[in-house]
C-alpha cells in the first residue's frame, strides 16, 4: 500500500456536530478511521461538500488528515436528496484537486454512502487506483422495514447502488449481515466484500462510575434514566421510547418520580418536517415531565450521558452496525435494543444487553421494566458490555481497512490483467 488515501464522504463532512441533520455515525467513522490510518503512516484527504462560504478550503483535522471542502452546488439550504444534481460538480474538483499533485499522488479511493461511491468510481478509473467503497445505509434494507412516518428511499438511490456495488474493487461491510445483504440483494461477489467492524474510541467512552456521571449532569442519584442518544427521525424510533415510558408510567404511577428520559440529539432526514413532532408527543403521551430534550453534544460529552443512564435505548427499525450502542457498552451501560440488522452483533443479548424482537412499545416497556426494578441485572449487563465493547477498537478498524486497501489493489491489477 502506497502513503495517501482520498477518502470521499460528499454529504456529510467529518468536522460536523454528531447528532443533528445528516451528522452522525458515519462523520464519527470517517474521521476516527482517518486519524487511526494517519498514525500508522497513511496520509487522508477527506473530500466533502462546503456547506459555508466562511469554511477554509483545507482544514488539518489531525496529523496527516486534511478535510478539503469542495465547492459544489449553494452552500445551504441543499437537502440531501438535491444533491445528486452537484455529483458532476464535486467530481470535476476532487479531480481537479488531485491534478494539481504530482503523479500517483493516491494509492487508494474509499468512498462512504452511495452519493461519494458515484465520485469514487470516476476517480477510480482516472486515476487507476483501486476504489473500496462503505455503503454505510442501504436503500432496499431501508425500504424493507420503513417507521412509520418515514419516506421511502426513491429508485434513482438504489439504481445508484448498483452502480457502486458494481463498480468497486471491494466493499466493507460492517457486520456478517450487511455483507450477506450487499451479496443477497445487490448482487455483490462475495469475495469481493469484507466484514470490518467500526471501532470505538475506548479512552473516551471508558467506565467512570454511574454515580459520579450524574453529580456531572446534576441527575438525582436513584433515578431510573433511560437514554436515546442520536438523530431524532422516524428511522431511528425515538417514540418507540417515549411511548414504553408512557406504558411503564401507566402500569406503575409510582415511577414518575424517579424515572428520567433524555433524548440527546437533533431532528434529521424526515423529521426535519416536523422538527417538535417527537416533544409534541411526549406532550400528547402525558410524559413530557419526565422527557428532557439535550442538544447534540460532543463525543466527550456523550460518554458522560451514556454513564449515567440505566440503559441506553437503541429502537432503530435499521442499522448498519449501531455505534452509539457500542459507545454506551464501553462506559458500562447496558443497551436495549431493537433486533435489527448490526445491533445484534453490537449487543449480545443478556450478556451487554438486551435486544427486543418488535417495536411495539408494551413488548419494549418490559423490558425496560427489567432493568428498571433490578439492580443487579443492571450491574451484570454493564460488566457484560465493557468486555465486550474492547472487541471493538479503531485501530483494529484501521489495521484491517488498510489490508482491504492492499486486496483491493490486488483486485484491481487482476481485473486489469484478464
Amino acid at each position: 500500500m502506497g502513503e495517501r488515501v482520498a477518502m470521499i464522504s460528499l454529504h456529510t463532512s467529518p468536522l460536523d456536530q454528531p447528532g443533528t441533520g445528516d451528522a452522525g455515525g458515519m462523520n464519527v467513522y470517517v474521521i476516527e478511521l482517518s486519524k487511526r490510518l494517519a498514525a500508522q503512516g497513511i496520509a487522508v484527504d477527506v473530500f466533502t461538500r462546503a456547506t459555508s462560504s466562511a469554511l477554509p478550503q483545507v482544514v488539518e483535522a489531525a496529523d496527516g488528515v486534511l478535510v478539503r471542502h469542495v465547492a459544489a452546488g449553494p452552500f445551504e439550504g441543499l437537502a440531501k436528496s438535491e444533491l445528486p444534481g452537484q455529483l458532476c460538480t464535486f467530481a470535476r474538483e476532487v479531480l481537479r484537486t488531485e491534478a494539481m499533485q504530482p503523479l500517483g499522488h493516491y494509492d487508494a479511493v474509499h468512498s462512504h454512502y452511495w452519493l461519494s461511491g458515484q465520485v469514487g468510481a470516476l476517480a477510480r478509473d482516472r486515476w487507476n487506483v483501486p476504489l473500496v467503497h462503505s455503503m454505510h445505509t442501504m436503500a432496499k434494507v431501508k425500504n424493507e422495514a420503513l417507521a412509520d412516518g418515514d419516506t421511502p428511499e426513491p429508485l434513482s438511490r438504489v439504481i445508484g447502488e448498483e452502480q457502486v456495488v458494481e463498480a468497486a474493487d471491494l466493499l466493507v461491510a460492517n457486520t456478517d449481515t450487511e455483507a450477506a445483504q450487499l451479496v443477497e440483494l445487490y448482487g455483490a461477489g462475495r469475495d469481493a466484500v469484507e466484514v470490518i467492524h467500526p471501532g470505538v474510541d475506548l479512552d473516551v467512552f471508558a467506565p467512570r462510575g454511574r454515580a459520579r456521571a450524574r453529580r456531572e449532569l446534576g441527575l438525582p442519584e436513584d433515578a431510573a434514566v433511560l437514554l436515546f442518544a442520536g438523530r431524532i427521525q422516524p428511522l431511528k424510533g425515538p417514540d418507540v421510547l417515549l411511548r414504553s415510558v408512557a406504558v411503564l408510567l401507566e402500569q406503575d404511577p409510582a415511577l414518575r418520580h424517579r424515572l428520567v428520559v433524555p433524548v440527546v440529539g437533533g431532528p434529521s432526514g424526515s423529521g426535519l418536517e416536523h422538527p417538535s413532532a417527537l416533544a409534541d408527543l411526549a406532550g400528547d403521551l402525558g410524559v413530557a415531565d419526565v422527557v428532557r430534550f439535550v442538544p447534540p453534544v460532543t463525543q466527550a460529552e456523550l460518554a458522560v450521558w451514556s454513564s449515567a443512564a440505566t440503559a441506553v435505548a437503541v429502537p432503530s427499525y435499521n442499522e448498519s452496525f449501531g455505534l452509539v450502542a457500542v459507545e454506551a457498552q464501553a462506559t458500562g451501560t447496558p443497551v436495549v435494543a431493537a433486533a435489527v440488522g448490526g445491533l445484534t452483533t453490537v449487543v449480545r443479548d443478556g450478556v451487554s444487553g438486551l435486544l427486543v424482537d418488535t417495536h411495539d412499545p408494551r413488548d419494549w416497556a418490559a423490558v425496560l421494566r427489567r432493568l428498571v426494578d433490578d439492580p443487579a441485572l443492571v450491574d451484570r449487563l454493564g460488566r457484560g458490555a465493557v468486555a465486550h465493547a474492547q472487541e471493538f477498537s479503531w485501530e483494529r478498524t484501521a489495521a484491517r481497512t488498510l489490508a482491504a486497501y492492499e486486496r483491493a489493489s490486488r483486485r484491481m491489477h487482476v481485473e486489469l490483467a484478464s
